[in-house]
């Protein structure tokens, strides 16, 4: 069992389907799902986040694709949109990380990023 991303003209991720393995019953699947949808189709690995195979394998386009998220056909991976102007894509995980680390838990609150300030903002739990 394969997953595939089905792709709009701009390459961003319309739907995730699950499918056959690459080459099994000797069919790239991915032109077939390209034909049957009428989308262009590319694999993803359920296994692979942050360019890490979750279970030691060979990771397999940087993350999983998720609806929204952008196949980069010059880098070959998935990323996730930009939560904000100021972060930048890590070009070893593929994804993209705040000029500022999030500072540690702290009980009772969480943090969220407030790009005016280019800084987190400590906000209460609900």
């Amino acid at each position: 069992m394969a997953h595939y991303a089905l792709l709009d003209t701009n390459n961003i991720v319309v739907s995730v389907i699950t499918g056959k393995d690459k080459n099994e019953d000797g069919v790239d699947w991915e032109k077939e799902y390209s034909k049957i949808t009428g989308f262009q189709c590319k694999q993803t690995s359920y296994n692979t986040k942050c360019n890490q195979h979750l279970l030691g394998g060979t990771p397999f386009r940087g993350n999983f694709a998720g609806i929204g998220w952008k196949y980069d056909d010059v880098l070959d991976a998935f990323i996730e949109p930009q939560l904000a102007p100021s972060w930048t894509l890590n070009p070893e995980t593929f994804v993209w990380e705040p000029p500022i680390p999030e500072p540690e838990p702290v009980a009772g609150f969480r943090w969220s990023w407030f790009e005016p300030n280019k800084n987190w903002i400590k906000i209460p739990n609900v």
